[in-house]
């Protein structure tokens, strides 16, 4: 068994998943950057900035020494957002044995380049084992213990079942899979179709739209994948349909509640500057785009989504746009 957890993002999903690790009985390293922020974890059991409220089993110990969390680190959970994940990999960079897994969970696609969070890793640190962990999961809920299921994607199998292992236990149930780049897609695209169907709700534009926009969004997850070379039976699974279904339904999803306050009229600035955390839909729709343009691939709800919260595209012009655009097959 994997015994020695790094989890290296303090954020909200990042402490979660210290404590599911710790909970699954391993000795759990949470990497915070700020230093005060770790030692409030350390002296009070709690993170008060990111899961105020929930006390954190005594196995995981923070700290803001990069180099004191690695040590003895049997695997590496990445757990920033995916915008900030080149830097830390860059400085990972002769500071992990060969042979030491890295997990990545983020759930996004850097903006300026396109690239997934698999290829940004194998860029900055190649040869590095690598796994991504994906699906229906509010840190929140996972951290308070209720059950989630997640994906677990591992080309190596051996790998992936240590990893499930020393993630597994109570109420937390990772399933295998051998296509980390579905993962990882579906991942990353849920939360530009959550922006899209926050909007709807936020228009009063009725349910019917909401599960049009999740349905053709499903189809344009795997239309990119494809193109992606991943498999598409994985986007019918929990790292895609499952975390569509999550992310699209609720206003405690960051990207959902962000479009419906697009939607209520609020601008994007005040939408974005009155919550906690990184809300990923809003770069991984530039991506998105920039990956439509660059592989041939219709992507019109995330092109649309871009075009309102990073062209400044006119909300309702852009809605009367999606529904003028020509009828096709639905398989299409």
């Amino acid at each position: 068994m994997l015994h020695n957890i790094a989890v290296l993002g303090a954020g909200a999903w990042g402490t979660a998943l210290a404590q599911i690790a710790a909970l699954a009985g391993g000795q759990v390293t949470l990497w915070a950057r700020d230093a005060e922020l770790a030692e409030t974890i350390n002296s009070r059991q709690e993170n008060p900035r990111h899961l105020p409220g929930i006390a954190l089993n005594a196995a995981v110990r923070a700290s803001s020494d990069l180099d004191a969390c690695l040590d003895s680190a049997q695997a590496v959970l990445l757990a920033i957002p995916a915008q900030g994940l080149r830097d830390l990999c860059t400085a990972l960079a002769g500071r992990l044995p060969a042979d030491c897994p890295l997990v990545i969970c983020a759930k996004g696609i850097e903006r300026d380049s396109g690239k997934l969070p698999s290829q940004v890793v194998e860029e900055t640190l190649p040869g590095q084992p690598l796994a991504v962990l994906s699906g229906p999961s509010f840190a929140e809920e996972t951290a308070r213990g209720l059950p989630t299921a997640v994906t677990l994607a591992c080309r190596d199998r051996l790998a992936g079942s240590r990893l499930a292992g020393a993630l597994a236990g109570g109420a937390f149930r990772p399933y295998l899979s051998d296509d980390p780049r579905g993962a990882e897609i579906g991942g990353a695209f849920k939360n530009v179709v959550a922006i899209a169907c926050g909007i709807v709700e936020g228009r009063d534009l009725g349910q019917n739209a909401r599960a049009a926009l999740i349905t053709r969004g499903l189809a344009e997850m795997a239309r990119l994948g494809t193109h992606l070379e991943a498999r598409r039976d994985t986007f019918m699974g929990l790292s895609g349909l499952g975390d569509l279904t999550l992310t699209c339904t609720s206003r405690a999803s960051r990207n959902y509640s962000l479009g419906y306050a697009l939607g209520r009229g609020d601008s994007l600035e005040h939408a974005l500057a009155s919550r906690r955390g990184v809300t990923e839909g809003v770069y991984t729709a530039q991506a998105a785009s920039l990956l439509s343009r660059r592989l041939g691939v219709d992507l019109p709800i995330a092109g649309a989504v871009d075009a309102v919260v990073n062209g400044g595209a006119d909300l309702d012009q852009t809605i009367q746009a999606m529904l003028a655009r020509p009828l096709k097959k639905e398989t299409a």
